[in-house]
C-alpha cells in the first residue's frame, strides 16, 4: 500500500491526464482504488445496463473522457464477468500504459489485477482479470482457442482506427458469440467513429459519454506551403513561436509529425534554438519504452516540447499540453507494390484526426492549436481516415482466414476487403506453399500463421532458419542506407558492424532504422525453429520473393524480366547492373516499370536448387508479333524466365493452327473475291430475318475458333496468310439447308444465254454483274434477283465498261444506236446489228468472208 503523500500526488496526476476535476477527496476502497470523477462516468451506469441486457454495446466517447481506463474496471467491479476481459489497442505503448494506469488505480503492481500483453513483452499472472493487448495477440488467441475459455469479455479500443488487425478480430469475435460462445460480451469504444454502421454489424445499442475539455483557438497559415522543405522550416518557427507563447502561461508544446524521420529531423533543426530551460521530446512508436514513457511523463521542472506522431492522438494524453502545431500528415499502411508487402505512407490528415489533435491542447485548460495548412485548404481533407482494410496487403489477412477455415463472406466484416486483393494475395500464399491447390492452409502455412512477421518474412525464416533473421528483419524495415547501390550485401555489412562501416563508406546510415533492425533480428532468432540452412542470403531472399527473381533481358540497358511476369530497371551504373538473375526485394513501384530499389545478385545454380520442384519444362507455340510468324519453342522455365530454350520440333499442326489463329487476330481478316461476295450475300439475307450464320467481319473474328481453326493446317507465317484462300473455310460453315436458301434468295451466279455464269456482286446497294454486251444479244427481258433488277456493267470486247443498266430492253431501243456507231468504229471484227435483240449472243468475232 503506498503512502497517502504518494496516492495524492497520484491523484493530482491522473485528474490533469484526464482533464478530470477532482470531484471527491482521494478515499481508499476496498482494494485500494482511488475514485475520480470522470466524464466517462456518467455514462457508465448505462453501459452497464446494456452489457447485461444484450451482451454487446458500442461506447462513443470523445478523447479524455476516461473510457479506456475507467470502463474495464467498472465492469469488473460490477461483477459483469466471472472470467478475464480482454482489452485491445491499436499500439504497444498505448497497451502499456493503459496497463499501468489502471494498476495504479488499484494501488497495484501491473501483472496483478490488470496486465499486458504485447510483441515481445508481457506481465501477466494466474491473477490477472483484466489483460491490455495489442490487435495482433487477440488473432493469435482466437486461432488457438476459439471458444476463448476463461474470457467473459472482449473490448476494442479505440476502433475508430480501423486497423486491418481489429476489423478481423471483431469479425471472429461474432462468429464466435454465434456458434461457440453467446454468453462473450463484446464492446467496441470509438472516440470519432461513425458508430452507427458498427452497432448494425454488431447488432448492439450505441452508449454515448459527453466530453470535457477547454476552447481551442485554431490558427491556420494565411497561404499554402509548398515543398516538405518548406513545411520543416515553417513547422519550426511555428514550434518556437508556440514555445515562446507558454513561458508565462507554462505547459508544454505537442507537435505532431507523420514519422520517426520527420521527429529526427525537427529535433535537430530545435537545437539551440529553445531555452535550456525546455526539453524537446520524441516519441513515436519504435522508440525504446522507458523513452516513450519519459515524452509522456510531464516535466519535473521547466517545459517541454513533445515531437509526436498519430500515436498521441487518442490512445495516450500527454499531461500539460496546451499548445499543439499539426503538420498535418500520417503515416498509414498502404500496400507498396515496390516491396509486396504494406508499407507505412505519408498523406494528408482527416478531419477527423485534425479535430482530435487540436483537443489535445484544450486538456487542462484553453489552448491553440496551429495548423501548417491555410482555412482553404481544410475543406479539401477527407472526413474520416480510410480502414486499413481497403488499401493494405491482404495477404496476412488471407492466411489468418484460410487458419480459420472460413472466406471472407462467411464473416462479418465492417468493410469487406477487395476481392481482387484477396485473390493476389491466395496466389502468394500458394507459392510460399502455405496454401493447397483447392485454398486450403497447410502444414506450412499453419507454422507461418503463429509467426509475427510477412509470410513472405516468415516462409524465409521457416525454411532458412536462426541465419535467415537479420535479412528478414531488413527486409521488414525501411532501408537504412540512403543514396547506396542496391545490394543487400551493403545492408547487411552496415548491421554486421555499422561503425567499421561508415569509416570506409560515403552512404549515410540510419542508426535508428539499424538499431530496429539488429533488436529484430535477435527476437526473431529466438523463433526460428530448426537448423540454418546453408544458403546465401539471395538464395534467403528468393524464399521470400519467389517471385521477383529477375532475369537480365537482352541488350545494353540493365533492365530484367521478373519471374511473376512484370519488368523492373535497374540503373546502368549499379554494381549489379551486369548481373544475369538479381533477387528483387524493394522497388519504387512504378506499375510500368519499376526500378529496383534493393536485390541481391543470385546464381542461375542457386534457383534450381532453391526451387527445383517449380522449374518445369514448357512447350510453347505462339505467335510472334514481332517476327510475324509461329514460334514454337520448348524451353525450361521458372515462372516467366526462361533458363533453357530449344527449338521444338515436331509440333503437332493442331498446335501450330490454334497460335496462328492468334496471327490472324494480329493481322486480321481481309474478305476480297469469291468470299467476299459469299459474305456479302450471306449478310444479305440474314438482314431479311433468315437465320444464316453470321458473316460480317466482326462476327467471323469472334468465331474463329469454329470455322477457321480446322482449316489452318500448313499456314504458319503472315506470307502463307495472305496467300490462303478463305471462300473453301467459309462455305463450310452453311450446311446444305442454308445454302439451298442461299441460291435461292440471293443466288450466287446470273447465267448468261451462252451458259456462263456470271457472279453477281452483293456488296454495294444494288446486286451487279459485269458481262460482254454481245452476250447478252438476244435478252428482251432484264435479269432479276430477288424480285429486284440487276444492275448490269456491259462491257467492249476489250472488257471495259460502255453503259450502265438496269433496263436492259429500254437500252437496245434507246441508246444502243449510239453505242454501235462508236463502238464499230473501234471494233469492227465484232458484231453489231441494228437489231440486238433479233441477234444471237456470242463471244467471237464476225466470221471472214471468202
Amino acid at each position: 500500500m503506498r503512502s497517502m503523500q504518494k496516492l495524492r500526488h497520484f491523484v493530482r496526476e491522473q485528474a490533469a491526464y484526464n482533464c478530470g476535476e477532482l470531484d471527491a477527496t482521494c478515499a481508499m476502497a476496498d482494494k485500494g482504488r482511488m475514485t475520480i470523477r470522470l466524464p466517462i462516468d456518467d455514462a457508465i451506469p448505462e453501459l452497464l445496463d446494456t452489457l447485461r441486457a444484450h451482451g454487446r454495446a458500442v461506447l462513443q466517447a470523445p478523447p479524455g473522457a476516461g473510457k479506456t481506463t475507467r470502463v474495464p474496471l467498472a465492469m469488473l467491479e460490477a461483477g459483469l464477468c466471472d472470467g478475464k476481459i480482454v482489452m485491445l489497442e491499436p499500439r504497444r505503448l498505448a497497451a502499456r500504459a493503459a496497463a499501468e494506469r489502471m494498476a495504479e488505480t488499484l494501488c497495484e503492481r501491473v501483472g496483478q489485477t490488470v496486465g499486458y500483453r504485447v510483441r515481445g513483452d508481457a506481465k501477466v499472472s494466474k491473477d490477472t482479470r483484466i489483460e491490455v493487448v495489442t490487435e495482433g495477440i487477440l488473432t493469435r488467441m482466437l486461432q488457438s482457442d476459439p471458444d476463448l475459455p476463461g474470457v467473459s469479455a472482449v473490448i476494442f479500443d479505440e476502433f475508430h482506427e480501423r486497423s486491418l488487425n481489429a476489423d478481423l478480430g471483431l469479425a471472429l469475435c461474432l462468429e464466435v458469440t454465434g456458434v461457440l460462445r453467446d454468453d462473450l460480451i463484446l464492446l467496441a469504444m470509438s472516440a470519432t467513429l461513425d458508430a452507427d454502421p458498427v452497432g448494425q454489424l454488431m447488432t448492439a445499442p450505441l452508449v454515448t459519454s459527453e466530453g470535457r475539455s477547454f476552447p481551442v483557438e485554431t490558427r491556420w497559415l494565411e497561404r499554402p506551403l509548398g515543398a516538405q522543405a518548406r513545411r520543416l522550416d515553417a513547422l519550426i518557427d511555428l514550434v518556437t513561436q508556440a514555445e515562446r507563447e507558454t513561458r508565462k502561461a507554462g505547459g508544454g508544446v505537442l507537435v505532431f509529425l507523420p514519422g520517426e524521420g520527420e521527429i529526427r529531423r525537427a529535433e535537430g533543426a530545435l537545437s539551440g534554438c529553445l531555452p535550456d530551460s525546455c526539453v524537446v521530446r520524441p516519441l513515436f512508436g519504435a522508440m525504446p519504452f522507458a523513452a516513450q514513457r519519459a515524452a509522456i511523463a510531464p516535466a519535473e521542472q521547466g517545459r517541454k516540447v513533445v515531437l509526436a506522431t498519430s500515436i498521441a492522438e487518442t490512445s495516450l494524453t500527454i499531461p500539460d499540453i496546451k499548445v499543439v502545431v499539426d503538420m498535418g500528415q500520417a503515416r498509414r499502411a498502404r500496400f507498396d507494390p515496390g516491396s509486396g508487402m504494406s508499407r507505412l505512407v505519408t498523406e494528408r490528415v482527416t478531419r477527423a484526426e485534425a479535430t482530435q489533435r487540436a483537443g489535445r491542447a484544450g486538456r487542462v485548460a484553453e489552448g491553440v492549436c496551429y495548423r501548417l495548412w491555410s482555412k482553404g485548404e481544410e475543406g479539401a481533407l477527407a472526413a474520416y481516415p480510410p480502414a486499413e482494410i481497403e488499401a493494405a496487403d491482404l495477404t496476412g489477412l488471407a492466411l489468418e482466414l484460410a487458419l480459420w477455415g472460413a472466406a471472407t463472406t462467411d464473416l462479418a466484416f465492417l468493410t469487406p476487403p477487395p476481392e481482387g486483393t484477396m485473390a493476389e494475395a491466395r496466389v502468394l500464399l500458394k507459392m510460399l506453399g502455405a496454401l493447397d491447390e483447392k485454398g486450403r492452409i497447410t502444414e506450412h502455412g499453419r507454422a507461418l500463421a503463429a509467426l509475427p512477421l510477412h509470410p513472405r518474412l516468415g516462409h524465409m525464416l521457416v525454411r532458412a532458419g536462426p541465419k535467415a533473421a537479420p535479412l528478414a528483419a531488413l527486409m521488414a524495415e525501411r532501408d537504412p542506407l540512403r543514396g547506396a547501390p542496391v545490394d543487400i550485401a551493403l545492408r547487411q555489412e552496415a548491421l554486421r558492424d555499422v561503425r567499421a562501416f561508415q569509416r570506409n563508406r560515403v552512404w549515410q546510415v540510419n542508426m535508428g532504422a539499424v538499431d530496429r533492425i539488429n533488436s529484430e533480428a535477435k527476437r526473431l532468432r529466438k523463433q526460428a525453429t530448426g537448423d540454418s540452412a546453408d544458403v546465401s542470403p539471395a538464395a534467403m531472399a528468393a524464399l521470400a520473393y519467389p517471385d521477383r527473381i529477375g532475369q537480365r533481358r537482352k541488350g545494353d540497358a540493365p533492365r530484367y524480366v521478373l519471374s511473376g511476369g512484370k519488368g523492373v530497371g535497374l540503373d546502368s551504373s549499379d554494381t549489379l547492373a551486369n548481373a544475369p538473375f538479381l533477387v528483387v526485394t524493394d522497388t519504387d513501384g512504378n506499375p510500368r516499370e519499376a526500378k529496383v530499389r534493393m536485390a541481391a545478385q543470385i546464381s542461375e545454380r542457386e534457383i534450381r536448387d532453391q526451387f527445383a520442384d517449380q522449374i518445369k519444362w514448357v512447350e510453347s507455340c505462339a505467335w510472334s508479333k514481332r517476327d510475324r510468324r509461329v514460334v514454337s519453342r520448348q524451353q525450361e522455365r521458372f515462372g516467366a524466365i526462361t533458363l533453357d530454350d530449344r527449338i521444338w520440333k515436331d509440333v503437332p499442326d493442331e498446335d501450330v493452327a490454334r497460335a496462328m489463329l492468334d496471327g490472324v487476330r494480329d493481322l486480321g481478316l481481309r474478305l476480297d473475291g469469291a468470299a467476299a461476295r459469299l459474305a456479302a450475300r450471306v449478310e444479305l439475307v440474314r438482314a431479311d430475318g433468315i437465320n444464316l450464320p453470321d458473316f460480317s467481319i466482326e462476327g467471323l473474328m469472334t468465331e474463329l475458333d469454329d470455322w477457321l481453326l480446322p482449316m489452318l493446317s500448313g499456314v504458319k507465317n503472315a506470307e502463307g496468310w495472305k496467300r490462303f484462300d478463305l471462300l473453301p473455310a467459309l462455305r463450310a460453315r452453311l450446311d446444305w439447308a442454308q445454302t439451298q436458301e442461299l441460291d435461292r434468295r440471293a443466288p450466287g451466279s446470273f447465267q448468261t444465254p451462252l451458259g456462263r455464269k456470271v457472279p453477281i456482286d452483293y456488296s454495294a446497294a444494288v446486286p451487279e454483274i459485269s458481262v460482254r454486251l454481245q452476250e447478252v444479244f438476244g435478252v428482251t427481258r432484264h435479269p432479276a434477283v430477288g424480285g429486284q433488277p440487276l444492275k448490269i456493267t456491259l462491257l467492249s470486247p476489250a472488257q471495259r465498261p460502255i453503259q450502265i443498266t438496269r433496263d436492259l430492253p429500254g437500252f437496245w431501243a434507246g441508246s444502243y444506236a449510239d453505242v454501235r456507231k462508236d463502238m464499230r468504229a473501234q471494233y469492227p471484227k465484232h458484231p453489231w446489228p441494228e437489231d440486238p435483240t433479233q441477234a444471237d449472243p456470242t463471244l467471237r468475232v464476225k466470221r471472214r468472208r471468202d
